[in-house]
């Protein structure tokens, strides 16, 4: 059993020293580059919120929150 474990780490050094002297730059490689229109993600964002009506459960908990806190405290 020992002699099988020292050889898997016989052929486990070569292979790491291998992958130790890759430059970093080969990261690159795995990686998609798109392009970000974050003015318009923004837009599109706030309009679902509009348009699915969180603006008004937002601004109802603002108001109702702020007349609790006014009541409750002195």
């Amino acid at each position: 059993m020992i002699a099988l474990i020292n050889s898997f780490n016989h052929a486990y050094d070569p292979v790491s020293q291998l992958l130790l002297k890759l430059p970093i730059n080969w990261t690159i490689v795995a990686q998609t580059l798109k392009q970000t229109d974050l003015a318009g993600d923004v837009q599109r964002a706030f309009g679902h919120f509009v348009q699915t009506g969180q603006i008004w459960a937002l601004l109802t908990g603002l108001i109702i929150g702020y007349l609790f806190r006014s009541l409750t405290t002195y």
